[in-house]
């Protein structure tokens, strides 16, 4: 495919925001690499080099009789899990290897899946089925499994509204850990038939990073090792912050009741 110098610059910019949306939806490093490196060679690149950790994507692609194009991004992404735009780009991904699309029409899918989510009810839905079944299932009652999923509702919300903010991932756990905590608490406190610890097991279920922790881990083990330790390193760091948040919550329970 021949490709004119502004239509490479095009697409060299078009595969990082690719990149960025990968990761930004949870994707491996080892994924991005390579899905990165297979458009490269789809659209004509003679040499396609792709450096990926975290927080960094460096593209470098070479095509026949021209000086090769290079341009890094700083990502800044918290690495969340959204397997509904993740699906849409590696359909994306795949249908260019296989028939390139025109560079302007790869951008324009590209910021179609970037503005596409799943719908919210959706994910109220699965969040409070998911608290409420943790809730049950490690010995809590019905009422724990449906007080559960209320608050799992509230976490939704709460992710929903801080996203919007500034915060970092370890600030954003804590304070939302930290609020989950302290209306738990209240709560058990209010009503004293419910089990504050198994309401609480099933809605800290849904803010552990445990697929980011297993990422890092195969990262790791498949030689990605720069990578692998820094979203472990992350990965331990948001789980601090979200057991402190839940510890100040219970202290401060403790102290007023």
């Amino acid at each position: 495919m021949d490709l004119t110098r502004s239509e490479q610059s095009s697409l060299l910019d078009s595969m990082l925001e690719m990149g960025e949306l990968l990761l930004d939806c949870g994707a491996e490093v080892s994924r991005v690499e390579d899905t990165l490196s297979r458009l490269g060679a789809a659209y004509g690149a003679a040499r396609t080099d792709v450096f990926v950790i975290p927080s960094i994507i460096s593209i470098s692609m070479e095509f026949a009789g021209e000086k090769a194009l290079t341009e890094t991004r700083r990502i800044h992404s918290n690495g969340a899990n959204d397997f509904y735009r993740l699906e849409k780009l590696n359909t994306l991904s795949r249908g260019c290897c296989v028939e390139p699309l025109p560079v302007s029409e790869l951008r324009s899918s590209l910021d179609a899946v970037a503005a596409g989510h799943k719908p919210l009810r959706v994910i109220l839905g699965g969040s409070a089925l998911a608290a409420f079944s943790f809730a049950v299932f490690f010995g809590g009652s019905i009422w724990d499994g449906l007080a559960a999923a209320v608050f799992a509702l509230a976490i939704c919300l709460l992710q929903e509204y801080l996203g919007r903010t500034e915060l970092n991932t370890a600030a954003f756990n804590l304070v939302i850990s930290l609020l989950i905590g302290l209306g738990v608490g209240l709560l058990a406190a209010l009503l004293p038939a419910l089990h504050m610890d198994k309401i609480l097991i099933g809605d800290i279920m849904l803010l552990i990073p445990g697929l980011a922790m297993t990422n890092a881990v195969r990262n790791m083990l498949v030689g990605d090792t720069i990578s692998g330790a820094v979203r472990l390193a992350e990965s331990l760091i948001w789980a601090v912050a979200l057991a402190s948040g839940f510890m100040i919550a219970l202290m401060i329970v403790r102290a007023l009741f």
